[in-house]
């Protein structure tokens, strides 16, 4: 805990970004009827039967101090998945950082493991020595900043029916620049003190003498 608590209070370095990624699964859902029009000055009134059309992944890396995120929609989450995540992070969307800093869960695809299932060795040790992982401990899921924007994800545009995976990519793609064009950050003031304070009872205790 301390250790992503730290992170967090270092200043912005465009050399050693840190980045926040979480990932969530989404049902698609579309509709089972055909929708009436409404009229000017009415609410849109939907059927409360609807179609399932299985699942989809959802990917969410963030940079706290930048104010950016960028969200990458799956059909599945495995290994694979997020080695493929992991390289465009580093060539794509980080290319002259000299190292990346990752915080993440405990997950079994979030392996250096996963990189070498999806790459040749030479190229998934090219990525990690551009990498640096941050692990949340266990039960701590709510220290990574990632699963905030998750949350407003699903509030401002996941929290209705949406039927396919493309429509899920364009519609997450228009929050994405929306929210980037405003730069908006998440404003993280929990610090180490405070962890020693109000979280005193997970440290080990000491007797004097």
């Amino acid at each position: 805990m301390e250790d992503i608590l730290a992170l967090y209070s270092q200043p912005y370095d465009s050399q050693e970004p840190l980045v926040c990624m979480d990932e969530t699964s989404k049902q698609l859902v579309g509709e089972s009827r055909r929708a009436i029009p409404t009229r000017p000055g009415k609410l849109l009134r939907y059927d409360y039967e609807y179609k399932r059309h299985g699942t989809c992944n959802v990917f969410m890396v963030c940079e706290p101090l930048g104010g950016k995120r960028w969200v990458r929609v799956t059909k599945q989450r495995t290994k694979v998945d997020w080695a493929h995540l992991i390289k465009d992070l580093v060539d794509r969307q980080y290319p002259k950082a000299t190292r990346i800093k990752v915080v993440m869960d405990n997950l079994n695809t979030h392996s250096p493991a996963s990189l070498y299932e999806a790459f040749e060795p030479a190229e998934a040790q090219r990525l990690l020595r551009r990498l640096d992982f941050h692990y949340t401990p266990k039960h701590g899921s709510w220290l990574n900043i990632a699963e905030i924007e998750l949350s407003v994800l699903q509030r401002q545009c996941l929290n209705r029916r949406i039927a396919t995976a493309p429509q899920m990519t364009h519609e997450v793609s228009a929050w994405e620049q929306h929210r980037n064009t405003h730069a908006t950050r998440i404003n993280w003031q929990f610090t180490t003190d405070d962890a020693r304070i109000k979280l005193q009872r997970l440290y080990p205790s000491f007797q004097s003498g």
